[in-house]
């Protein structure tokens, strides 16, 4: 049976406590009991429906969790204070003092400082690898590996990881594939694909309005319960729990994901098509031409297209700068990190999300220096936004 992200999180049916259609906040970092015997139990971790502390749990984030494993068909979620939280705890989960994880080289700045610069100071050693070469994936492989992390598609260069085959290479390894999602809810259910571990920073597409920041894990029950265990859980220790009213709000925006999902697949496939014509330098999943073209095509839920997410290479920096500072004079939208807004959004990445992988790095990764990368909005009228754009170029 055909899998519907968006009917899954719909036919959860959450109420609140008096009727009310959307799920109450709970505005309480700690809880009562009736007896000391369910106290003790909760601090196990025996008790069910019950929350000892807003740290560990809340009802709030609860629901929220609840409707990302659904969303991701995995069975249980976690809920997070940022996307970096999301990825570090997982992580830390995972491995121990003298492990070993493989990533690909092309990824979000943060995630790669993380891996590259701190993750050393306490003994665990990282392989940066080209993702999308799986030979060069499956030679990464140690006897002490415990983790594949990748992104679905990576960031800024947009490369498609194949999760069925990296997934294959993570069991044979002994190991854990880790994906994190974040450009491509709703278009790829990476643990359908074989992924064991999905991480979000819900900041983006999931919430969509840039107000808040927040993250998710999704995965087993098990792995859950052992992030939230009192005495070695990683998210319980560690401590980057989100605030309730934050939780509400994102479970909200979660019910137009799909719709959202669509507006921006659309306007960005729009855009992609016709900067191709006019000969621009574009990186875009569902431009033929793409390497990956044909693997996003395999992989995708095909009615929420190929992603909100293009780059375009304009050379140099300088020419980088004078295009977007003109589009956000001419209201295209604003020249800002982050994604997954309803304005597009444009950064050149090499001096700003990406800024923290060395510069003989991002040439050898083929990172332009000139390279913008659009999170397209939700415009309504995609083809007055290109003749702007012409205007811009």
């Amino acid at each position: 049976m055909k899998f519907n992200p968006a009917k899954a999180i719909h036919d959860l049916k959450q109420f609140g406590e008096f009727g009310d259609v959307n799920p109450s906040i709970t505005d309480s970092s700690t809880y009562t009991f009736l007896n000391g015997k369910t106290m003790e139990e909760t601090f196990l971790g025996h008790a069910e429906g019950c929350f000892l502390y807003s740290r560990h749990w809340n009802p709030s984030n609860k629901y929220l969790a609840v409707a990302l494993a659904a969303m991701e068909s995995t069975e249980s979620a976690w809920i997070t204070a940022s996307g970096m939280a999301a990825i570090t705890c997982a992580l830390l989960q995972l491995c121990n003092s003298g492990d070993h994880i493989i990533t690909s080289v092309t990824t979000y700045g943060g995630t790669y400082a993380f891996l590259k610069n701190w993750l050393p100071k306490y003994n665990i050693e990282v392989s940066f690898v080209n993702i999308t070469n799986l030979e060069e994936v499956k030679n990464a492989v140690k006897p002490n590996t415990k983790v594949i992390y990748t992104e679905s598609v990576t960031n800024p260069l947009l490369q498609v990881s194949n999760i069925p085959e990296l997934a294959i290479i993570a069991y044979e390894a002994g190991a854990k594939l880790m994906v994190d999602n974040t450009f491509t809810p709703m278009i790829f259910t990476p643990a359908m694909l074989g992924a064991d571990l999905v991480v979000y920073s819900m900041t983006k597409f999931i919430n969509g309005k840039n107000d808040c920041v927040a993250g998710a894990i999704c995965g087993s029950a098990q792995f859950v319960d052992q992030l939230s265990n009192v005495n070695n859980g990683t998210a319980m220790l560690l401590g980057p729990v989100l605030d309730p009213l934050r939780s509400s709000s994102i479970l909200k925006n979660l019910n137009t994901l799909h719709i959202r999902m669509k507006q921006h697949s659309k306007n960005a496939q729009y855009l992609a098509e016709n900067f191709e014509k006019m000969g621009l330098k574009i990186i875009y999943p569902g431009l033929p031409g793409h390497p990956q073209f044909e693997l996003h095509r395999t992989m995708m839920n095909k009615e929420y297209g190929f992603g909100g997410m293009l780059a375009i290479d304009f050379g140099t920096m300088e020419n980088a700068y004078v295009v977007m500072q003109k589009m956000q004079a001419a209201d295209v939208g604003y020249l800002a990190v982050s994604l997954g807004y309803f304005k597009t959004l444009f950064s050149c990445s090499g001096h700003s999300t990406s800024s923290e992988i060395p510069v003989e790095v991002q040439k050898e990764i083929g990172l332009s220096e000139g390279l913008v990368r659009f999170s397209v909005g939700l415009d309504n009228d995609i083809e007055e936004t290109l003749e702007t754009i012409k205007g811009c170029l």
